[in-house]
């Protein structure tokens, strides 16, 4: 059964975040270790084994001092909301009771509260925070603009974090081993090509490119493909597609417009001013196909 820890609003409480600080009724209780499950929302899937025996040696010796955060799901039945490092270091220090927050959380708020807290962790890869974001977005339903004030960050550096899931899973690999580094993935994600992407990420491996080198090859890479496209001619349209078009414009009272590339495959575009334009043009389409 859950204890009422004497501790109250000590030192525990201030290093906690601000919404438990500031919520009067999340005080500690000390739960027993064999009561709490892990979160099955958990975004983290590896945990650093090394890094665990370091924090185990460490609550041997000081305790828990920032408690887990738990929901409760039945009758001495507990779910990590946040802390599963901590839990897992504890099991392992051979600790029966941990100090945790107890909060009311639904399985959807759940997710959120993990991912927030995961988002948070200083040893995240960047592909890890890109996917949550990613998972905020799509199965909580956030926006980036809710998004940018639940983890407070600009939605410049979420966008920046979601672009690398973009990238070509051999690249989105060595960022999560290491291999490169943030900034090197945002030089090579402003390459359009995806096998160009890969020659860039094999060139940083094999050898040690910094991020600035990276950067200029970009830049040389986009201008030459700049400098390529006004070389190639636009190609014109025969007569009779000319007549064509205008034909369309006069018929459609707007400004018609084909574009076509050197292979012949193109597109006729028919612009429109407004909704009550669309309907109009919309009217003139249905009465050519009746």
């Amino acid at each position: 059964m859950a204890k009422r820890n004497a501790l109250g609003r000590g030192l525990g409480a201030l290093m906690t975040d601000a919404d438990e600080v500031q919520n009067p009724a999340a005080a500690i209780d000390e739960v027993s270790i064999n009561e709490i499950e892990a979160n099955p929302w958990q975004p983290r899937t590896t945990f650093d084994e090394e890094a665990l025996n370091e924090l185990s040696r460490s609550i041997k010796e000081v305790g828990i001092i920032q408690p887990l955060t738990l929901r409760k799901t039945g009758e001495k039945k507990y779910q990590i909301i946040a802390g599963e490092r901590r839990f897992r270091a504890s099991k392992l220090a051979g600790l029966t009771k941990i100090p945790a927050f107890i909060r009311e959380s639904d399985d959807k708020n759940m997710l959120e509260l993990a991912l927030v807290e995961n988002i948070q962790r200083e040893d995240l890869d960047a592909i890890e925070i890109a996917l949550s974001y990613q998972r905020l977005l799509d199965e909580c339903n956030l926006t980036q603009e809710t998004l940018s004030e639940r983890v407070g960050k600009k939605r410049s550096t979420i966008s920046n974090y979601l672009r690398l899931l973009k990238l070509p899973a051999i690249i989105q690999k060595a960022i999560r081993e290491r291999e490169i580094s943030m900034g090197h993935a945002r030089a090579i994600i402003n390459v359009k090509d995806p096998e160009t992407q890969v020659m860039l990420y094999k060139q940083i491996v094999n050898y040690d490119f910094s991020v600035r080198k990276i950067e200029e090859i970009v830049r040389k890479l986009n201008s030459e493909g700049q400098t390529e496209e006004k070389r190639t001619p636009t190609p014109k349209f025969p007569g009779e597609y000319e007549q064509l078009k205008n034909h369309l414009s006069n018929h459609f009272e707007t400004n018609v417009d084909f574009k076509i590339n050197n292979k012949g495959k193109g597109r006729i575009v028919i612009p429109f001013g407004s909704t009550t334009d669309l309907e109009r043009i919309i009217g003139i389409l249905d009465k050519i196909n009746k």
